[in-house]
């Protein structure tokens, strides 16, 4: 197992001293039938992530990179840091938007629950070109400085691109580049540091700007 990223954590208030006595006035019968109940919230929530993690919206039955080398692109047991950068990627169908899925690329993903979202946090390795939660940012975390393309993205992915077809959906593609129209093969698109791709399958939709986090 790959060592765990850990999501930022929100800052909770302390513990009141005494908060786990029991009240006096609370039936010991109660106290199991309580316990029964919080574990059972505790499951309903694990399979509720499970269910996020290995459902898609896009991509269904992807066969991508389990661990093997792809396009010269390593799976590593850690994230690389010397070339760090991220790019956005935005998939719309016929006009309707649709989710890049998270951990693209983090194989047996592992995903923890954070005020943002799911956010896959370890796997049993990390490819360079990774995604960790549905917001579109493609991470490109390297061990040296490379140019990365969007259809490095996609084999990983395990997905399609052409000028026809975008993971599950077909029809005549556009694509958009930084708010400028793209007009070769879609493939060929470079990951740079804060490039903003939109492809649009059937359906030409405006291009829709995206702003990075802070962080990224």
């Amino acid at each position: 197992m790959t060592k765990k990223r850990r999501p930022p954590q929100a800052t909770g208030s302390p513990r009141r001293e005494g908060r786990s006595r029991r009240r006096s006035d609370l039936p010991g019968w109660l106290l199991p039938a309580g316990a029964l109940v919080v574990l059972a919230a505790i499951a309903l929530v694990v399979v509720v992530v499970s269910q996020s993690a290995s459902t898609p919206s896009a991509g269904s039955g992807s066969t991508g990179g389990t661990g093997q080398t792809i396009d010269g692109i390593q799976c590593q047991t850690s994230e690389q840091a010397l070339f760090h950068i991220h790019a956005h990627l935005a998939i719309f169908d016929h006009g309707q938007e649709k989710q890049v899925p998270l951990g693209i690329g983090i194989p047996n993903s592992q995903v923890e629950q954070t005020q943002q979202g799911p956010f896959v946090v370890s796997g049993s390795c990390f490819y360079w070109l990774h995604t960790h939660a549905t917001d579109g940012v493609i991470h490109i975390e390297a061990p040296a400085q490379r140019t990365f393309t969007l259809g490095n993205f996609f084999n990983i992915w395990g997905q399609p691109l052409s000028t026809t077809r975008v993971a599950s959906y077909s029809g005549n593609v556009t694509a958009y580049v930084d708010g400028t129209r793209f007009a070769g093969d879609p493939r060929s698109i470079p990951l740079s540091a804060h490039t903003v791709i939109q492809l649009n399958v059937g359906t030409d939709v405006p291009f829709r700007p995206y702003t990075f986090a802070q962080n990224l």
